[in-house]
């Protein structure tokens, strides 16, 4: 969670920071079903907080999905997205059939309330590619959530119509696989995060992140390709309306 303590304790002061670096959007993302009270809470006392519903791969593991709560969650209006789901190898291990079973369930929920997918992969690349490709997941959409993995996963996400987001590990001197990638994706299809309070960009690596970070990775990435950091504020910023469409309605 984002410590407010250095903001008198209200989120407020942490929205305004961050129109400061000219960061209008925000979306908070679940990591458990029981994330959606508060989250809804602050959608509903901030017109410009989008939230998603979903439960973390590495969250309640061994456990099923609450599908009853996950399809309650999703329907309310101000979810624009389905997630954190997907797969995570790197941080569980054993039979991971229960990981995989999940993630087809958020994939059911997505195309239920046509909501798109905020998916996170880690050392699980092959398994990830094969259930969006089983599930026909480009006909739901969705994004490759804080990207870390190589250009030829990039390429299968990007050819099933996803985008791909990157955090502030970009930013980070040894991150060169992730910076070959963020050179290579269309610009129409990169999208920029914080993963906040967590993966703050230099030159604030090490510190809590904060959504007005995003800047950060913005400026980092016009700069390694070579392109105005206006046009990837701009672009980047009709990318995150074009697939998030209900946020859309919202403003």
């Amino acid at each position: 969670m984002l410590d407010l303590t250095p903001f008198d304790g209200k989120l407020e002061n942490v929205i305004s920071q961050a129109k400061d670096n000219e960061v209008s959007y925000f979306l908070c993302v679940a990591v458990t079903l029981d994330d959606h009270s508060a989250l809804t809470a602050i959608a509903e006392k901030f017109s410009n907080v989008f939230i998603s519903t979903g439960l973390h791969p590495n969250e309640n593991p061994n456990q099923p999905l609450d599908m009853v709560k996950l399809n309650q969650n999703a329907s309310h209006p101000n979810v624009i997205a389905i997630g954190e789901t997907g797969l995570d190898y790197y941080r569980s291990n054993g039979d991971l059939l229960w990981q995989q079973t999940r993630f087809r369930q958020h994939i059911d929920c997505a195309r239920q309330f046509n909501k798109p997918l905020i998916i996170h992969t880690r050392a699980a690349q092959k398994d990830t590619i094969s259930i969006m490709q089983d599930e026909k997941i480009n006909e739901v959409g969705g994004v490759m959530h804080c990207f870390t993995e190589d250009w030829d996963m990039a390429k299968q996400a990007l050819d099933l119509d996803f985008y791909i987001s990157f955090s502030g590990i970009v930013t980070f001197k040894n991150a060169t696989q992730i910076q070959d990638v963020a050179r290579k994706v269309p610009l129409e299809r990169m999208l920029i995060e914080t993963d906040c309070p967590y993966l703050a960009p230099n030159p604030h690596r090490g510190k809590p992140n904060l959504p007005g970070y995003v800047r950060y990775v913005a400026e980092f990435i016009a700069e390694l390709r070579n392109e105005p950091l206006s046009k990837i504020a701009e672009v980047t910023s009709q990318n995150f309306f074009n697939l998030f469409q209900n946020a859309s309605r919202h403003i």
